[in-house]
């Protein structure tokens, strides 16, 4: 498919801890997707990505050690809940390798430079930086040094910490994507802007541009399809009333069906940038479009004038840029009032 999305799941935390639950998600992703109107098969998400953290290097001791209290807490502390949330690297490696059997690509957002330990026993298709991380160019150093190709996304950043980013990534390599993203879950529809989508394009148009996205349902994410995004990425869960913080702002399991009929038909949809008729509007169009047709009885040798005619259906006639065809010429049998003045009625056409 010439305009195809690149559509990344994101599972995040919203496996809760388990395996299975990730590998619920892979199956979900993995679902065919029917356009049941044009009996079609369409292309399902493209990939699955998963967070990698070093809880030695995330936050300081006094916010591990701070109490956690609240409907979404899977410990007594905040560092107790991260380290239920985390997976280590033989279990992502699980992940990874039923995402490959499905045949999706897997992603892997590494956290720390102690997560590079990961790649001892796989490499991801693409490595992703979050939002928090765009400043941390120690990481993205040790990231862009694998020669692995890099996603970052720009939800807590601006031009500077774009370019910063981008100035030591590209020291190592230039396969780089940008997504327009806003740090804020869910996003309020009022500040996506999208339109930073278009200025990701003209500023950084040697990369790959996309959107990733955490508003509540669907409906952004196909719009910044619309403007050009190439990559989107979404946070999907089995049920947005699961236990946690990022499952309400996901997509469950319909919803994933329908963003991704809705993004392989919108796929379909962008075209070129020319004028076109289809073929296969050939058949409305002389069904429907208008021909010159008399508009009173008109005898065999009369001339036709300019009083005579007037506009019908069907197409399959002249049309009034036409008209000097046939206005003064003379017709060879009897045409009836609102009939179609075709080639075959006027006295030797040319």
């Amino acid at each position: 498919m010439k305009n195809k999305t690149y559509v990344i799941g994101e599972i995040g935390q919203n496996h809760n801890g388990s395996v299975d639950i990730a590998k619920l998600l892979v199956d979900v992703v993995s679902r065919p997707i029917h356009d049941k109107l044009f009996g079609q098969e369409l292309k399902i998400m493209d990939a699955v990505k998963l967070t990698k953290r070093d809880l030695k290097q995330e936050l300081s001791a006094s916010q591990m050690n701070r109490p956690y209290a609240n409907n979404n807490s899977f410990g007594a502390t905040y560092g107790e809940h991260r380290e239920f949330l985390e997976l280590n690297d033989e279990e992502h490696f699980e992940v990874y390798k039923y995402a490959k059997e499905k045949g999706l690509d897997f992603i892997e957002t590494l956290c720390a430079k102690g997560c590079l330990s990961i790649l001892k026993l796989f490499t991801p298709d693409k490595l992703k930086v979050a939002s928090r991380d765009l400043t941390n160019l120690p990481l993205l150093d040790a990231l862009a040094e694998t020669k692995i190709p890099i996603i970052f996304s720009t939800g807590m950043g601006g031009k500077k910490e774009i370019d910063d980013a981008i100035g030591v990534i590209s020291k190592h390599h230039n396969n780089i994507s940008i997504l327009h993203c806003v740090s804020e879950y869910p996003t309020r529809y009022e500040n996506v802007n999208l339109k930073t989508i278009s200025y990701l394009q003209k500023n950084y148009s040697q990369y790959t541009i996309g959107y990733s996205d955490h508003t509540i349902g669907i409906a952004t994410p196909l719009a910044a399809i619309a403007m050009g995004a190439k990559i989107i990425e979404k946070h999907i869960t089995l049920d947005r009333q699961m236990k946690g913080t990022d499952q309400i702002g996901s997509l469950a399991i319909d919803g994933i069906y329908r963003m991704m009929r809705d993004i392989r038909n919108l796929d379909k949809s962008i075209g070129n940038e020319e004028i076109y008729i289809e073929d296969s509007v050939a058949i409305a169009k002389e069904k429907l479009e208008r021909s010159i047709a008399t508009n009173k009885d008109i005898v065999s040798g009369s001339v036709i004038t300019a009083d005579d005619i007037h506009m019908l259906s069907p197409g399959d006639g002249f049309k009034w840029t036409e008209r000097s065809k046939i206005i003064g010429k003379e017709v060879i049998n009897d045409i009836s009032k609102d009939e179609i003045i075709y080639r075959s009625n006027i006295k030797d056409f040319e």
